[in-house]
């Protein structure tokens, strides 16, 4: 997401006229950076719509936009994320220039995080040495009985191990919030990666990986890989009891409310009230397990896992989980598994880079705070509203004209709709950083006393009412989201921008773009996970079974075109992917209709050559840009629940009865499909 000039075309700069005397009126004249709504010189109008769409659209920006060598795709998020990361940049180059911020201030916080981040001397002068209390919390682990108190402490510090637990609504009520318990424990992308022949390269090398991190933590050679081939196998049995991802995405499978006593009776062995205590959670009776049978077999495999096993699967769990914090040694080892090895990325990002994310990430809604003062917009923010409401409207239509739907669901559903709660830009409240102590000594302190005031944050949350105000994005990310369980949809400041959301571009381009990412999240309401919900966030199915079973004979039918569809020669998984590939053609559906309501449509006036229908289909073309390594594509397709772009706009688009009109798309071009063949759903 990068472009050269600022959010929404904003920049502004004064001017003097040159050999004025004091006495006169100086002129300041304003000028404004226009972003054109559609930039042609991206486009290869070279290829015929009809058969590639995606490079139609987009071509000559691909082939003057090779990857960076610090990347493994580079597409429009990433240039409006390198757009976003130069004001943040700037905003923590202000704070930390200012020496006069207090004590306990955010300035001063913002300011000490990022410059102990940077102070790489220090860094490398200590090493691993900021493990060794970790690795003595291991080391007095004499007995089996003792586990659940260390990996609730180990948990509540930010190291992994076993599985997840943490607090989220309940998906009963979703009113409340409570703990929930689901499988983890693994390393890999993937649990299949543990098994595939076809991953037996990946297995040899992160074994190699995990010796070279003992290695640096002083362990000889033959007795680190011995330890990495053990944690190999442990983290195999772990895989071998867990959930696919396909099987992870059906959220009756993942409900599973429990008691306490019933918990503790699936694991005799594992005392999760003492766990618990240590993770920092406040006393409660129930819970949800979203893996039941994961958590039954955690039971075996702890009793029959070695001690020492257990142990060195900890140790792992501590450097893996700070590798990033600490000397340059354990980043670079680190970056050549994870990110070289596995996605093809050829160098680091610069450390002010991994540093400013960091800090973002730990001082998020601060940081979003100033952001928001410096660079949103007010009438932004109004037009973004009204383009929502009117893709409401819109699916609402759509809804209402659905011919395989009864009468009885289609109440439900609208009334689903109605009760949308919508958030843009920015919280109406921010986060209090009070507690959060930051120190210009150490990243690694600071880095973890993140991690605990997050974890004191969440775990107060237990048994205790939602709070609709709060968001889980902060207004600089460059995203967008839909919650099923609060029933709402989030659109933070920072997506609108080009070429999602352009102040200065007509309506099909703002309709085409940002318009079909609003319908994408509303329609996750109503996708294969979302209509499992009701208007008030809880898991309970609204559907006929009639018209469920409509419903499922339509999105597997998308399923199915997206699985056929392969990039690269890369097989898409239509069933990991499906929710996303719904929100995609619901979006651009829902997108369309509203557009049509507006007058620059109904006008019909072309632009640029293009007429507004083509425009509308170029805009959403270009949102999807993107370059990709192999490896991040071939990574992409097993662990992504988002289909690889190229995909996303030329199969999307190929069961639009609108874009054939279009670009008069025939049964002998590429892009077609026929009519019994298209997916219909919203």
């Amino acid at each position: 997401m990068k472009h050269n000039n600022l959010i929404i075309a904003m920049m502004v700069a004064g001017t003097m006229i040159a050999g004025c005397t004091p006495k006169e009126k100086v002129e300041v004249k304003e000028t404004k950076t226009v972003v054109p709504g559609i930039d042609l010189s991206n486009m290869d109008t070279t290829v015929n719509p009809a058969e590639d769409f995606f490079r139609y659209a987009n071509n000559n920006w691909l082939k003057n936009n090779p990857i960076p060598e610090e990347y493994t795709s580079f597409g429009a998020f990433t240039e409006i994320d390198q757009r976003t990361e130069k004001l943040i940049q700037g905003i923590i180059d202000e704070v930390s220039a200012d020496t006069t911020a207090t004590q306990g201030s955010v300035g001063q916080k913002i300011r000490d995080f990022y410059n102990a981040g940077m102070d790489t001397v220090a860094i490398n002068e200590r090493g691993y040495s900021e493990l060794l209390p970790y690795f003595q919390w291991v080391d007095d682990l004499k007995d089996k009985n003792q586990l659940p108190e260390l990996l609730g402490k180990l948990h509540a510090n930010g190291f992994g191990g076993f599985f997840n637990a943490g607090p989220s609504m309940d998906p009963t009520n979703a009113q409340m919030i409570i703990m929930h318990l689901y499988q983890g424990g693994l390393s890999l992308l993937d649990r299949d990666d543990y098994f595939k022949e076809e991953s037996k390269e990946m297995r040899e090398k992160y074994v190699e990986h995990v010796a070279n991190m003992f290695k640096l933590v002083g362990i000889d050679e033959k007795a680190a890989t011995a330890k990495a081939k053990a944690i190999l196998d442990l983290e195999t049995k772990l895989a071998k009891n867990s959930m696919t991802r396909v099987e992870s995405r059906e959220p009756e499978r993942t409900t599973n409310k429990r008691t306490m006593a019933q918990l503790q009776k699936s694991t005799p062995n594992f005392d999760w009230k003492t766990y618990f205590t240590n993770a920092g959670a406040p006393d409660f009776e129930s819970l949800n397990v979203g893996m039941p049978d994961f958590i039954a077999a955690l039971n075996g495999i702890i009793r029959k896992t070695d001690l020492q096993v257990i142990k060195d699967y900890l140790k792992w769990k501590i450097i893996h989980g700070s590798a990033s914090m600490l000397s340059d040694d354990f980043v670079e080892e680190s970056f050549n598994f994870y990110s070289k090895y596995l996605y093809g990325q050829e160098v680091q990002q610069p450390r002010w880079r991994r540093v400013l994310n960091a800090t973002d990430e730990c001082l998020g809604e601060a940081i979003g705070q100033l952001y928001v003062e410096k660079f949103f917009p007010a009438e932004a923010k109004e037009r973004m509203e009204k383009l929502i409401e009117n893709l409401r409207v819109a699916l609402g239509e759509r809804i209402k004209n659905l011919e395989w739907m009864s009468d009885e669901t289609k109440a439900k559903a609208l009334h689903k709709l109605d009760c949308f709660s919508v958030k843009v830009g920015y919280p109406n409240k921010w986060r209090d950083y009070s507690k959060f102590e930051v120190t210009p000594e150490s990243y690694f302190k600071n880095f973890h006393n993140a991690i605990n005031f997050e974890n004191e944050y969440k775990m107060a949350k237990v048994g205790k009412p939602v709070d609709k105000e709060e968001w889980f994005m902060t207004p600089q990310t460059v995203n967008a989201y839909y919650s099923p369980e609060m029933n709402e949809i989030v659109f933070p400041a920072a997506i609108l921008q080009p070429p999602f959301f352009n102040m200065d571009a007509d309506d099909a381009v703002n309709y085409g773009g940002i318009g079909v990412v609003i319908g994408h999240e509303m329609t996750h309401g109503f996708d294969d996970q979302g209509c499992k919900y009701d208007e008030k966030g809880n898991l309970n199915n609204w559907w006929t079974e009639e018209d469920s079973e409509k419903f499922t004979e339509r999105t597997q039918q998308l399923a199915k075109l997206f699985s056929e569809f392969d990039v690269r020669g890369y097989k898409i998984n239509g069933q990991l992917t499906l929710g996303e590939n719904i929100a995609d053609l619901g979006g651009l559906n829902v997108a369309w209709d509203a557009y049509q309501m507006t007058d620059e449509a109904k006008a019909n006036k072309s632009i640029d050559g293009f007429t507004p229908a083509q425009r509308f289909f170029i805009s959403y073309g270009t949102i999807w840009r993107n370059n990709s390594r192999d490896k991040f594509l071939e990574r992409q397709v097993v662990t992504d629940v988002h289909s690889p772009a190229e995909a996303r706009v030329n199969r999307a688009l190929g069961s639009m009865s609108h874009f054939y009109e279009a670009f008069d798309i025939q049964p002998n071009n590429k892009m077609y499909l026929a009519p019994e063949e298209r997916a219909n759903i919203w």
